[in-house]
């Protein structure tokens, strides 16, 4: 838990020293993983059921963080405050720079957006419970983007004791959800009798879904350089962040399924699918009122909380692209270029980002698992120092997380072209 660099104050421009802790950059991992998306992860894991959903999580979060570390491995091979675009131009030139530059930015700003427009209702019901007030969506979103905004501007310090603080609440509001849901549940619901021959042809549209929620690679930079290319540091953080994350979906599955039967679920799919459709269920099923509303407050902590995490990896990406200087100004600017067009986007197309989130997911493949192995594999090429940091495993887990990859991306098109088994449709 040592102080790691030094850090510069975008208020006052001087150098001041910061306390940088590993629990932070697991809670930027964790937040940046668990969003709004966790909500729909029953719907779509319905088919599979909760054995085997399970078993994907870990598969999928594995080589996810996997992807994550030879992410780093590449990254530390760069000097301090190198980002993704400088690593990819270094490895596979202009053209390839563009390619993942147009990957990384639209993934970022989908989800940006995404979570703009979750954050508005955020805003609306708060004043709406507070003093009554009507506040409109547009309005909303405005409020939201410039607050957390502001928070990503500050720096990474500031991100790293809010997302703390959001996450911890998230902690408490899930575990007492987690408790009170108990008196309703039926343990007996999460073990019906699913063949594997049943469950498989749905197993393939959940693993675009999963790695998606398992999308914390575009923390690396941003970690590498808070924590001053410290390694081992930067390693923990994302292990117990992908811990974190892997640990709220399974309770959070064990949760639903277990309140809800597989038979109850096409009609939750046919609404829609969303949390609403999902809260509607568990209500007929007698959640009380006092459940709702932390499951309510949780998910306002995990929109801010990814909303963080997905924005300061794009203002961090932004800044390195532009080649912003890190003062007031240049994070001034950076910051105009990362909020401005979602913000707008989620004022004028409140609703519009549900069909784009699945072409994120497309572009997410790419620059999250594919390009992080390819560049590991050229940089293993080269000649490594005594001491430098190396992905274990060797080639086999290199090459069985590029398969992983590669077959993602074949089922996220197959998905996008609706090619693929859908359980309640």
């Amino acid at each position: 838990m040592a102080e790691m660099g030094s850090h510069i104050d975008v208020l006052s421009e001087k150098p001041v020293r910061r306390r940088r802790t590993i629990a932070g950059g697991a809670f930027i991992v964790a937040g940046t993983a668990v969003g709004a998306g966790m909500f729909s992860m029953p719907v779509v894991t319905s088919g599979i059921w909760f054995s085997y959903s399970l078993l994907l999580l870990m598969i999928v979060g594995f080589c996810m963080y996997s992807a994550s570390l030879y992410l780093l491995e590449v990254n530390l091979r760069f000097p301090r405050g190198a980002g993704f675009d400088t690593m990819v131009h270094h490895f596979f030139g202009r053209w390839g720079q563009v390619i993942n530059g147009v990957s990384v930015a639209f993934v970022c700003y989908v989800l940006t957006y995404a979570y703009i427009s979750g954050g508005s209702s955020i805003v609306t019901h708060s004043v709406s419970a507070i003093n009554g007030a009507n506040l409109s969506p547009e309005a909303g979103s405005l409020i939201f983007s410039v607050c957390l905004g502001a928070v990503v501007i500050a720096g990474t310090w500031f991100v790293d004791r809010v997302s703390t603080v959001l996450v911890g609440g998230m902690l408490i509001t899930f575990a007492s959800f987690v408790f009170g849901i108990l008196d309703f549940s039926e343990p007996a619901r999460l073990f019906p009798c699913i063949t594997v021959s049943e469950a498989l042809p749905y197993s393939l549209m959940t693993l675009p879904f999963m790695a998606v929620s398992f999308g914390i690679q575009n923390c690396i930079p941003s970690l590498t350089r808070y924590f001053d290319k410290d390694s081992r540091a930067v390693r923990k953080s994302v292990f117990c962040g992908t811990l974190l994350a892997l640990l709220f979906y399974c309770v959070w599955q064990a949760g639903i399924f277990s309140n809800l039967s597989r038979e109850q679920f096409p009609a939750v799919i046919k609404r829609g699918g969303n949390i609403g459709a999902l809260l509607a269920a568990l209500k007929a099923n007698g959640l009380s009122s006092q459940i709702y509303y932390l499951l309510q407050l949780f998910s306002h902590m995990a929109v801010a909380s990814s909303f963080l995490g997905v924005s300061l990896s794009l203002f961090d990406y932004i800044s390195d692209l532009f080649g912003f200087s890190d003062n007031l100004a240049g994070r001034l600017k950076t910051g105009a270029v990362t909020f401005l067009p979602p913000t707008l986007l989620g004022m004028f197309l409140p609703d519009g980002f549900i069909k784009a989130i699945v072409f994120a997911g497309l572009g997410a493949v790419v620059f999250a698992i594919l390009v992080p192995v390819l560049m590991a594999y050229m940089a293993r090429q080269q000649e490594y120092s005594p001491g430098d940091f190396k992905v274990s495993g060797g080639s086999v887990r290199m090459f069985i997380v590029g398969l992983f990859g590669v077959v993602v991306f074949i089922l996220s098109l197959l998905e996008i072209l609706s090619l693929l088994p859908a359980f309640g449709h």
